[in-house]
């Protein structure tokens, strides 16, 4: 068997996937070096995340759609993924409220291109989710997080992790509508903080809960009250 394995490490199949991921670096790079050029130059942004499937119709595609407007009166541009549902109407209120609409855009075969509100020049593509993650957790002064599915949980959890760890500066995290976060908030504070003690009791401060566009711009404008507008890390 061992001798199979020595084999196998050596074959020519072998020698190309080890060659292949070299230049995979080159590819990641680029994504990184395209993110940070663009994004570096746009300025202060919030970023808005929520389900692809949530239709125009549904009072939280509204919702986003209000919010990304209210921000861009107050200064601030929009990042969303990019797609359609909720992150098509941040850009559609970023559109609608003549403020800065960016798209960090993921290639998915269920999911052609951007949406139609992003910007032109401030579309960028990538193949790599922790490339374009990456994007979201610097250049972001606030997430505003809609109800959505399991992408929308892990942008959430990735950036409350970084924030609990010291990896980067703590910035407003706004959850949008009570009613679809409450299991999960009561779950965080009754069985993580409470029953089983695996966060610090003051982890439950890193996100508010809002059900307005009001409510949720104002949780950014107290926040930066105190804090200064830059980069997160």
């Amino acid at each position: 068997m061992e001798e199979k394995i020595i084999e196998a490490f050596k074959s020519k199949d072998w020698q190309e996937i080890k060659t292949n991921d070299s230049w995979m670096v080159f590819k990641i790079m680029s994504e990184f070096v395209e993110g940070f050029e663009k994004l570096g130059k746009i300025g202060p942004c919030v970023s808005i995340f929520g389900s692809a499937r949530t239709k125009p119709d549904n009072k939280y595609y509204q919702l986003a759609a209000e919010i990304a407007n209210k921000l861009t009166q107050k200064g601030y541009g929009i990042i969303t993924g990019g797609g359609p549902g909720i992150m098509e109407a941040g850009n559609k209120g970023a559109k609608d409220g003549s403020g800065k609409s960016v798209g960090l855009v993921i290639n998915l075969p269920f999911e052609q291109g951007g949406n139609q509100y992003i910007d032109k020049d401030k579309k960028i593509d990538f193949d790599f989710f922790f490339a374009r993650k990456v994007m979201f957790e610097k250049y972001s002064q606030g997430y505003i997080v809609m109800p959505g599915g399991f992408g929308t949980m892990d942008e959430l959890f990735a950036s409350l992790t970084l924030i609990q760890t010291h990896k980067i500066g703590r910035f407003p995290i706004v959850l949008i509508g009570r009613d679809f976060w409450k299991g999960l908030t009561e779950w965080i504070e009754n069985t993580l903080k409470l029953e089983f003690k695996t966060i610090n009791p003051d982890d439950t401060k890193l996100f508010s809960l809002a059900d307005t566009a009001d409510e949720a711009v104002e949780i950014i404008d107290k926040f930066y009250a105190k804090y200064i507008l830059s980069p997160n890390f």
